[in-house]
């Protein structure tokens, strides 16, 4: 494989695969509960092998991958237990338990993860990025996609949740006559649904505010999202439910659901299914 990358003061260094050709393009994916980026990316690269018996690394010569690492956290789920997490959960089983919990790792992470991309714009344009990530990863990168100021290439989530999901679709409902605080900008006017939703996503990662506008929004982005339907940690119900809410903010999501699957990616039906949707991209 190869040596980490220089990260961001104070954080982890990420796990790097350079490309095998000319780097056109990056893939930042982000690691589950108590994992790390060296350990899940080399899994991932391993034994993501698809139909046609390839992998990421052959399929995607000129693709640089990225597996940032999180730090190391007390875990409310698990006693206190000092584990790799993003953001802190209270319970596996009901991520929005105690959601107040995750904010303070949802911000760091997310400071983590968008200087990374940042660095990525240095070299490649933005379409050329796709972000994801497993279980908690996975959630973890769909809050960060919600807050970028604009669009990637692509998006692929593997047996996941939405941060926040029941918040956002309370933003997204309508509201009446109560005042909502994310329902006007600076200037009064009233916002759309799916930026009201930005506002609040941003406003949680502790996202510096700019004015909403669908230009500075990562809402055209699109998202491919994959769940084992036999999912003992992640309900597959989860992810359906986060693929439910970003199609109502108007994006386009594509889910996918396999009968029998546990909590991992199924080889090679779901590389098969990222491949294709990779290859659309680049």
């Amino acid at each position: 494989m190869s040596k980490p990358a220089a990260s961001p003061a104070n954080q982890p260094e990420p796990f790097v695969v350079h490309p095998t050709s000319t780097h056109t393009h990056t893939l930042i994916l982000l690691h589950g509960l108590g994992n790390n980026g060296e350990k899940f990316g080399t899994e991932l690269l391993e034994t993501g092998i698809s139909s046609k018996g390839l992998t990421f690394t052959t399929t995607f010569p000129g693709t640089k991958f990225i597996f940032p690492n999180s730090r190391k956290r007390r875990s409310s789920a698990f006693r206190r237990a000092v584990i790799n997490q993003w953001f802190d959960i209270a319970s596996v089983e009901d991520p929005s338990h105690r959601r107040e919990t995750q904010v303070q790792g949802l911000a760091e992470s997310a400071e983590h993860v968008r200087a990374i991309i940042a660095g990525e714009l240095e070299t490649i344009p933005r379409e050329n990025i796709v972000l994801g990530g497993l279980s908690q990863g996975c959630a973890m990168s769909l809050a960060i996609l919600l807050s970028l100021e604009f669009p990637l290439g692509g998006h692929f989530g593997m047996s996941g949740w939405l941060p926040f999901r029941e918040d956002i679709e309370d933003v997204v409902a309508p509201v009446g006559e109560e005042d909502d605080p994310f329902a006007a900008d600076e200037d009064g006017e009233a916002l759309e649904p799916p930026l009201m939703a930005v506002s609040l996503v941003r406003d949680i990662l502790s996202v510096e505010a700019v004015t909403p506008s669908k230009e500075r929004t990562n809402l055209t982005t699109p998202v491919l999202l994959c769940h084992g339907e036999e999912d003992e940690k992640v309900k597959c119900k989860l992810g359906k439910e986060a693929a439910q809410c970003l199609s109502s903010l108007g994006m386009e999501v594509t889910w996918k659901c396999y009968a029998g699957l546990g909590h991992w990616y199924r080889i090679p039906d779901e590389i098969d299914d990222i491949f294709e949707f990779l290859e659309v991209i680049f």
